[in-house]
């Protein structure tokens, strides 16, 4: 609720934010790199599906941009939403609902009638948001954050393309590339959210080649 009233300084992407985009652009890539014949690509065809990767990873950094950028005023607007109806609020009770109503529920379940009148009381103080939310510098900064974490992360396997001459060989390092990414994308998850992280690294690179295959046998 407070989001909109005084939005305080915090990173670009939080660490879920960049595993997840990195590998949203990781999978996007390998269904290209994966897809190449190397029994019958030449140059031309190696060109052909490096174009078509950089491209593809390119657009889908611009989409996920905006749909992040979409989301953040989706959110703006609940937030503001939520103020000016604690605002317009009939009585206190019904304030400290609204409140309790936007707080997350583990939080919402600790905070008692005291603390629900104190943030309402401190509420009343702020200043009067603007009902139409904008963007603000941040804002962008983040969105141009998710566009590179999904279009860099073409470069690390597209590249042994580039600097090898042979189909074979190059794909054989760009998918040694792709499984140590995938690996490390996955130990960073696990040690975040509590658990065995060379297990959780093993698991997405299991999780990784399952979505690229299903990515590929759906025509992605």
């Amino acid at each position: 609720m407070l989001n909109q009233a005084n939005r305080s300084p915090t990173p670009l992407l939080d660490p879920i934010d960049r595993i997840s985009e990195v590998l949203f652009g990781l999978i996007m890539v390998l269904t290209f790199t994966g897809s190449l014949s190397v029994a019958e690509a030449g140059r031309e065809e190696v060109r052909t599906m490096l174009i078509g990767a950089v491209g593809c990873n390119f657009a889908w950094g611009v989409i996920d941009a905006t749909f992040f950028l979409m989301g953040i005023l989706a959110e703006d607007w609940r937030a503001a939403a939520s103020f000016h109806a604690v605002r317009a609020a009939p009585d206190p009770q019904r304030a400290q609902r609204l409140i309790a109503a936007a707080l997350p529920p583990l939080l919402a379940s600790v905070v008692g009638p005291a603390e629900l009148t104190a943030l309402h009381q401190r509420l009343n103080q702020l200043p009067e948001p603007p009902r139409r939310p904008r963007l603000k510098r941040d804002d962008w900064l983040r969105a141009g954050a998710v566009f590179l974490l999904v279009f860099l992360s073409t470069f690390p396997v597209v590249i042994p393309f580039l600097v090898m001459r042979d189909a074979l060989p190059a794909l054989r390092v760009s998918n040694a590339v792709a499984v140590l990414m995938l690996f490390i994308l996955g130990f960073a998850y696990g040690r975040m959210i509590g658990r065995r992280p060379w297990l959780a690294g093993i698991s997405m690179v299991i999780l990784g080649g399952v979505l690229v295959v299903l990515t590929m046998a759906l025509g992605g």
